[in-house]
């Protein structure tokens, strides 16, 4: 490691909060906490199934749905109104977020979990589900274009309300069948995928707005950025958490005799994430987007949202169903991968910057 790569190691590491530094850490500590309780207080398995509402627990529904508003309180929806500003840089993210992006993960899943379906539909519906939050952090970590990031988080944020659930019904039983794949083992309710949308992407996105909405009214823009976003943002990571324990209450003995499922879930989920990544930055410096707007591309397409592919999975198939393990899998890749891309990002900025001087 060269002295100016060793400066630039330790400035990412400490632009990361304690919390996201440490997210793997706090995710398997996790899954041990719901681990020890499904085992050693049997009745909580009962306490915690008691309360439902359809398939899904009331703790559940708490858990997803703290995850998910204090990231949409902290989208610039007012940026929206710029979109017509950089055209070339709209359509590549359109393009790589909803067609190159969801059928990517498609082949993926077919190629390395043939034999599975359910976690070959959990991964489907992780591919549907862009990223929406943590893809800020790395995009600023990479020293990428705030406003366009902000911009692109917020497009994405609608465009899932208005279309998460009609690419479902696309990938999980249109497409295969055109393919000759097998649909037989997918079941699945296109109105169960458009009610946990709504519960869990559109009651928090309509929090969310109407937070930023008022709280930039009232206070200004300066206030609601830099004091209660940061305020509120631990909470995101609070709801996963205690989501994640839940649900290992529920089935952890099922992935603890699983664990080389898990590893094939893993699999894809870093091919996914190095491919994306590659051909979403390489289109941008073809393209000329000049490097900040380039990190930011690729690090928009590469992410994706796994707080909503948790939820629709619970709330479709149920909390002990493999999508919903497919879901939980996925933050544990996401995390060391993307910060290892933010490390190739600033090496690619330094050659970009010696091949233009």
């Amino acid at each position: 490691m060269t002295q100016d790569t060793a400066v630039e190691h330790d400035h990412v590491i400490e632009k990361l909060s304690f919390l996201d530094r440490f997210l793997p850490v706090w995710i398997v500590a996790a899954m041990v906490g719901g681990l020890a309780i499904g085992k050693f207080i049997p009745d909580a398995q009962t306490w915690l199934d008691a309360v439902k509402i359809g398939q899904t627990s009331l703790p559940i529904a708490f858990g997803l749905l703290l995850m998910m508003y204090p990231v949409l309180a902290k989208v610039h929806y007012e940026d929206m109104g710029h979109v017509t500003g950089d055209r070339k840089l709209l359509s590549l993210s359109l393009i790589l977020n909803w067609l190159i992006g969801p059928m990517l993960m498609f082949a993926l899943a077919w190629i390395f979990l043939p034999d599975q379906p359910a976690f070959r539909t959990g991964l489907i519906v992780i591919g549907l589900a862009r990223c929406i939050a943590m893809v800020l952090i790395w995009n600023d970590l990479a020293c990428g274009d705030p406003e366009a990031g902000a911009l692109l988080v917020a497009i994405n944020s609608v465009f899932q309300i208005l279309a998460y659930a009609l690419l479902g019904w696309f990938y999980l039983a249109i497409l295969p069948g055109w393919l000759g794949l097998d649909t037989q083992d997918v079941v699945f309710s296109t109105w169960e995928i458009t009610k946990a949308v709504l519960i869990f992407l559109g009651i928090p996105l309509a929090l969310g707005f109407f937070t930023r909405k008022i709280g930039i009214k009232v206070k200004g823009k300066i206030w609601y950025d830099t004091v209660f976003a940061p305020r509120i943002g631990p909470f995101a990571l609070y709801g996963l958490l205690f989501t994640i324990v839940v649900m290992f209450t529920l089935q952890g003995e099922a992935v603890v005799s699983n664990l080389g499922s898990v590893i094939r879930i893993a699999i894809p989920l870093m091919v996914y994430f190095a491919i994306m990544w590659s051909v979403s930055f390489a289109l941008g410096v073809k393209g000329r987007l000049g490097y900040p707007k380039t990190a930011t591309l690729a690090f928009t397409a590469a992410g994706n949202n796994f707080e909503l592919a948790i939820a629709v999975s619970i709330g479709v198939w149920g909390i002990t169903s493999g999508q919903a393990l497919a879901g939980v899998v996925g933050p544990l890749i996401e995390v060391p991968a993307l910060v290892a891309l933010v490390y190739v990002s600033l090496w690619l900025r330094r050659k970009l910057q010696a091949r233009s001087a």
